[in-house]
C-alpha cells in the first residue's frame, strides 16, 4: 500500500485559490475562453493561473503566504494582470458560486487527460460542475493534526457557508436557495462533508482503498468540504461559495486561518474534544445553503438555534487573541459585517428584481468586483 507523506509546516501558512467565471462582455454569459486568456498572461500563467474542468473558468492561486496581508498583496497583483488580459479580449470575471443563467450544455470540457477521465467516470455529474468556490489552505505540522483539525472544524463549516452564499440561481431559474453550488457539489460521490477519521493512518488507508478499488483515479478527486492536503502540508477548507469581491475573500480567509490556528493550539495544549453529531452538521449546512446569513444554526454545545450574527460575534470574540497573533484582526472583524449585511445571494436577487434582467445584474456585479479601475 503506497505511503502518503505529509509535508510539515511549522507556521500556519496561508494559500488561497479563487475559481472565477469568464464572461463575454457583450452577452455577460459564460464563455469558453480560458485558452485565449492564458495565452495573454505572462509565461502562459505559470503555476498560478490554471484551468478547471470547464473552459469558462480560471483558477488563480497565491504563493505560500505568511499572513493575510501578504495574500492580499499577492492576489491584487495577480487579479490586476488577469483583468488587463481579460479587457484586451472583451472578457470579464464573474465572482459568485454559480453563474446565474449560463447553461451546462454550452460549457466545453478542458481537453486534459485527467478531466476527460473524470467526465467518463462521473458522466452528467461532471458536466454539471459549472460552479466556483473559494479554497483556503492553512499550514499545520503533522498529518495526524490535519486529520484532527478536519474533525474539529466540522461544526464551523456551516457558518463559513452561510457567510459566503452567492449562488441563488441555476440556468436562469431562481432556486430558492442561497447556495445552490453546495447542492451541486454534493451530487459528486466524493464531495460534501468528509467522513470522521481518527488519524493520518486511517486517512491514508481510506485513500489507498478508494484508488485501489477504482472508486477514484487519484487523491485529487476527494472534493470534501475540508480535507488534509499532504503535498502542501495544510488543512484545505473548500466549503465556501466564491464571494462577490476580494475584500470578502480576505475576510473569510482570515477567519479560516484563525480557526485552524486556534484548533491547532488547543490540540497542542490539551483540550477535550466535544462531540458534534454529524447529522447536526449536515442539518446546519442545509440551513446555511437555504437561508444564507439569515439562517438559524443549531449550537453544537447548547443545541439551541441561534442567529448567524450571534454565532459570528461569539466566534470573532473567541478568536481575537489568535487574530492578534497572526496580524489579521482588522480582517477578522469584518466577519461581523458579512453576518449582518446583505449576502451576495441577496444582492444578486435584489439587482435582478431591480433590473428585470439577469445579464444586467451580472454586468453590474462584474464591474463592482474589479480590483483595477476601468
Amino acid at each position: 500500500m503506497p505511503i502518503i507523506e505529509f509535508t510539515s509546516n511549522r507556521h500556519p501558512t496561508l494559500g488561497i485559490e479563487l475559481e472565477l467565471g469568464l464572461v463575454d462582455l457583450q452577452t455577460y454569459d459564460l464563455t469558453n475562453a480560458f485558452n485565449q486568456l492564458i495565452e495573454c498572461l505572462p509565461d502562459r500563467g505559470g503555476n498560478r493561473f490554471k484551468p478547471e474542468i470547464i473552459q469558462s473558468v480560471i483558477e488563480i492561486n497565491t504563493d505560500v503566504c505568511q499572513s493575510i496581508g501578504d495574500a492580499e498583496k499577492d492576489l491584487r497583483g495577480r487579479l490586476g494582470v488577469v483583468e488587463a488580459a481579460a479587457d484586451s479580449l472583451g472578457l470579464g470575471l464573474w465572482w459568485g458560486g454559480v453563474h446565474p443563467f449560463a447553461r451546462c450544455d454550452d460549457q466545453q470540457v478542458t481537453p486534459d487527460e485527467r478531466y476527460l477521465k473524470l467526465v467518463e467516470l462521473l458522466q452528467i455529474l461532471a458536466r454539471r460542475m459549472m460552479t466556483f468556490g473559494l479554497h483556503v489552505h492553512v499550514g499545520v505540522d503533522s498529518g495526524d493534526k490535519a486529520v484532527m483539525i478536519c474533525d474539529r472544524i466540522l461544526r464551523h463549516l456551516p457558518t463559513l457557508l452561510a457567510l459566503s452564499c452567492s449562488s441563488p440561481y441555476w440556468e436562469g431559474e431562481a432556486t430558492g436557495l442561497h447556495s445552490y453550488r453546495s447542492k451541486v457539489m454534493e451530487g459528486l460521490p466524493t464531495a460534501g462533508l468528509p467522513p470522521l477519521m481518527r488519524n493520518w493512518s486511517e486517512y491514508v488507508w481510506l485513500v489507498n482503498h478508494m484508488v485501489g478499488t477504482g472508486f477514484i483515479n487519484t487523491i485529487r478527486e476527494l472534493w470534501w468540504d475540508v480535507r488534509p492536503h499532504h503535498n502542501f502540508g495544510t488543512v484545505e477548507i473548500r466549503m465556501c461559495d466564491m464571494p462577490g469581491n476580494l475584500d470578502d475573500v480576505l475576510t473569510l480567509a482570515a477567519l479560516m486561518q484563525c480557526l485552524v490556528k486556534a484548533l491547532s493550539d488547543e490540540i497542542d495544549n490539551g483540550a477535550y474534544q466535544h462531540d458534534c453529531h454529524p447529522l447536526l452538521v449536515a442539518q446546519n449546512k442545509w440551513r446555511a445553503a437555504r437561508y444564507g446569513n439569515k439562517a438559524q444554526l443549531v449550537d453544537s454545545h447548547t443545541y439551541e438555534a441561534r442567529s448567524l450574527p450571534q454565532i459570528v460575534d461569539n466566534l470573532v470574540d473567541r478568536l481575537a487573541p489568535t487574530a492578534e497573533e497572526l496580524g489579521c484582526g482588522e480582517y477578522l472583524e469584518r466577519c461581523r459585517q458579512l453576518a449582518t449585511g446583505p449576502s451576495w445571494a441577496e444582492r444578486q436577487l435584489t439587482l435582478a428584481e431591480q433590473t428585470g434582467d439577469l445579464s444586467s445584474m451580472v454586468r453590474e456585479l462584474v464591474i463592482q468586483s474589479r480590483v483595477t479601475a476601468l
